[in-house]
């Protein structure tokens, strides 16, 4: 099969560097084969410092170690791309993005988060349908080989509940949960999969837990911290034995992972996660964010 050419939207996350690396360099010790970053589209969200003070570093690694072709419009890169990496940091502008290459037909990856709202959300989805294109958005998070192992072993029992923790900062412009709390929500939906009902936050300045129940009866519990360590893991509470997912005990970058699956997604049409999951992950945020607001149990 020949090597794709993709594109990459958005030059403000440190994913940029980190896909390209993986996929141009055949030498990188998790090269992941099937496609190649030839062009690109810098992007960056003025009001947003963590996305504009990034993009012209980007550019210029993009540009000068690996050969990509710099273009004004995401219009350009999906002319160019036989399939589009959207990397843009800022999840409110995913969905502008969008609109501009759906026409385009070209199977899209959506970085984390998805979404900073489901209407938006809902409507690229709408979109993608429409265009008749594959569609997947993930944290990487999902994909780490450490709680795809503990998930694939079966002879435990089944999963009865999760907890899983992670750092949780705020930005402004990603309400809440949407900034680095996503990375700890895909987790809890990875293991528990879709059907939450409720959910209700407790928060102060240090951190927050969230505590959601599903509507087989399951309880998933998130706790993002502001104080004390940065790291993330979790237990799955199956009928046999509660396992610690940690992240941080298999070498493979997460990232590697996460693009196996986007390549599949690419080279073959297999999508290792529905849209529709992202969507109801998307929801889950936004309902933990209101419950954060208010105090009160938020229905989903």
């Amino acid at each position: 099969m020949a090597e794709l050419k993709l594109g990459i939207i958005g030059l403000d996350t440190s994913h940029v560097i980190a896909f390209t690396s993986v996929l141009n360099d055949k030498n990188n010790e998790y090269h992941v084969p099937g496609g190649k970053v030839v062009v690109a589209f810098p992007g960056g969200s003025p009001d947003f410092e963590l996305s504009i003070s990034r993009v012209s570093g980007y550019t210029e690694e993009l540009k000068n170690k690996y050969d990509v072709k710099i273009v004004n419009s995401p219009e350009e890169v999906a002319k160019e791309a036989d399939a589009i990496l959207l990397e843009s940091v800022d999840g409110r502008v995913h969905l502008e993005q969008f609109k501009r290459i759906a026409p385009f037909g070209k199977p899209t990856f959506i970085d984390k988060p998805f979404a900073v709202k489901s209407s938006d959300a809902r409507e690229m989805i709408q979109l993608a349908k429409g265009h008749n294109l594959p569609l997947m958005s993930s944290s990487a998070l999902r994909f780490s080989e450490a709680l795809t192992e503990v998930l694939s072993d079966e002879s435990k029992g089944t999963v009865i509940g999760a907890d899983f923790y992670g750092p949780m900062a705020i930005q402004e412009t990603q309400p809440g949960f949407f900034w680095y709390g996503i990375h700890t929500v895909d987790m809890l939906f990875a293991t528990l999969g879709t059907g939450c009902t409720k959910v209700t936050t407790t928060t102060n300045d240090d951190h927050d837990l969230v505590v959601g129940v599903w509507s087989d009866g399951r309880i998933g519990t998130i706790r993002g911290n502001r104080a004390g360590n940065s790291k993330f893991g979790g237990l799955v509470h199956r009928t046999g034995t509660t396992e610690f997912v940690d992240v941080y005990s298999k070498k493979k970058p997460y990232y590697a992972s996460l693009l196996e699956r986007i390549m599949a997604m690419f080279t073959a049409k297999k999508i290792a996660l529905d849209i529709n999951e992202s969507l109801e992950v998307v929801r889950f945020i936004e309902a933990a964010n209101e419950s954060r607001d208010t105090g009160k149990t938020v229905r989903l």
